[in-house]
């Protein structure tokens, strides 16, 4: 029995050795959480035996248990990078439709090629859904989605508000309303401009300018007269459609005036109109499909053929009343789009002293094409894109889970790990609640292994194995001598 005690206890060193080995080679593991070999010893039992005299029949080892300690933080510039402060882990999925999760703790994420947000093993990391405002809409494992990063531009908003708060001079003279003209500064007192966005992000000039009404002293009052005015030559004009393939400057002549349409029984009098000089030319229409071929060039508008103009396009126009006219179907091109925007100017606390016209706020709602500039994670683990126009998407909250016994998860490589019977099953949450942990961007969780620690602990492995060793040795020898005996 004293070899098997002895080999014992070089089986026990040698799974000592192993996982000490383990923890120093992933000692610079982003993620990884250090393991330690527990042991016990072995007895063997007998309803006769007496217990005073047994010598015991060696050691195994029991459990390698992973100790979840924090790991240090490392800061990075990298706004994917994310580590975890507390008992959370990462969601993720092997593929974009499965719902079978690993969780992690490494938070080294990068972009695929289609710009989901995968770790370095290609599995993508899940989120839960929010709001256009940003808060949740539940949290719950079975309604996460892979985060995707948008490679397209941001979504231009049409300005509906315009807010100022400004002080007007109260010392400038009263002038005439009614005599305003944005042309000449004698007609009014002071301005502002603000740059507004229409529907498709092209940008206008709204000019508020600001009289003081002469008139309304004598009644006892003092009123300002806003007048407003807005560029109408941007670039903001609808895209002019020619179908003929050339620019044709269509005009009509008007030589007099059309008498009515007598009524029956009665003799008609008075001249006609000749309209001349109507040709096919350019219109400007707003939504409406075109189609080009394979030359660049127009080919069908709002689905009719060009070339052959079959439906054709008329325009008809008239001066007048239409007294008794009769109406015909014609096929026309329809605008496609509103071309109204309304939008809401509100003075916010204006102010009225013996000092210069100053705006002391002004802001408005609307905004431009964006491009991409970045993307940032809160500490709740809310992602978002941030666009050149000022304008931010959120695209999900980081999913985050934790355990009943993190001892009991299964390590499955990569700094990950799946729920087993004795961990039990994971219980989602978000970041900054509970005992999840707060989300850290830029910066990774270093691995907890301590250096120092396991080479004392290579160190001690080393001297078991060698005095187990030692034992079988001596065990061998005994052995030998009492085979010698004549």
């Amino acid at each position: 029995m004293s070899f098997n005690v002895a080999l014992s206890g070089i089986a026990t060193s040698q799974k000592d050795l192993n996982t000490t080995a383990n923890n120093i080679s992933n000692a610079n593991t982003f993620g990884f959480k250090e393991s330690r070999a527990e042991f016990s010893d072995v007895f063997a039992s007998s309803i006769f035996g007496g217990g005073d005299t047994k010598t015991g029949d060696g050691g195994l080892t029991s459990v390698v248990a992973q100790q979840f300690e924090q790991g240090s933080l490392l800061f990075t510039t990298n706004s994917l990078d994310m580590a975890i402060t507390g008992n959370g882990f990462f969601a993720v999925t092997p593929d974009l439709e499965s719902r079978e999760m690993t969780f992690s703790r490494a938070g080294n994420f990068k972009l695929d090629d289609d710009n989901f947000v995968v770790t370095n093993s290609g599995n993508y990391l899940q989120v839960y859904p929010v709001n256009e405002d940003g808060t949740s809409q539940g949290v719950s494992l079975s309604t996460t989605s892979p985060l995707r990063i948008p490679d397209s531009a941001g979504i231009p908003v049409a300005t509906t508000e315009i807010g100022m708060t400004m002080n007007l001079d109260a010392r400038q003279t009263g002038l005439d309303p009614t005599l305003f003209n944005p042309n000449d500064d004698t007609t009014f007192h002071a301005r502002s401009s603000t740059t507004v966005y229409d529907s498709l992000g092209d940008s206008h000039i709204v000019t508020t300018y600001y009289v003081k009404d002469a008139g309304s002293a004598a009644v006892g009052e003092n009123r300002w007269v806003v007048f407003m005015s807005m560029d109408t030559d941007g670039s903001g004009n609808p895209i002019p459609v020619d179908l003929t393939g050339t620019a044709t400057d269509t005009t009509s002549d008007v030589s007099t005036a059309a008498a009515p349409q007598a009524a029956a029984g009665t003799t008609s009098t008075g001249t006609t109109a000749s309209p001349t000089g109507y040709s096919a030319g350019d219109g400007n229409f707003v939504g409406v499909p075109v189609t080009f071929d394979s030359a660049g060039l127009v080919s069908h508008v709002n689905g009719y053929d060009v070339a052959n103009a079959q439906p054709p396009f008329i325009t008809t126009q008239a001066l007048g009343d239409d007294n008794n006219a009769a109406t015909a179907d014609a096929n026309a091109l329809t605008n496609g789009a509103d071309g109204t925007q309304t939008i809401t100017l509100s003075f916010t606390d204006p102010v009225q002293f013996a000092s210069e016209f100053e705006v002391t706020a002004l802001e408005q709602n609307g905004a431009t094409v964006g491009r991409l500039t970045g993307v940032s994670i809160n500490e709740t683990g809310l992602v978002s894109a941030n666009y050149s126009n000022g304008e931010v998407d959120f695209l999900g909250r980081v999913a985050l889970v934790r355990f009943a016994n993190n001892q009991g998860l299964q390590q499955v490589g990569n700094a990950s790990w799946k729920e087993t019977i004795q961990s039990g099953e994971p219980l989602a949450g978000e970041a900054g609640t509970g005992t999840f942990g707060e989300v850290v961007s830029s910066a990774l969780e270093q691995s907890n292994v301590d250096i120092t620690k396991e080479l004392v602990d290579l160190i001690t492995a080393q001297k078991a194995f060698q005095a187990n060793s030692r034992a079988l040795d001596v065990n061998s020898q005994l052995q030998q001598n009492i085979l010698q005996i004549r």
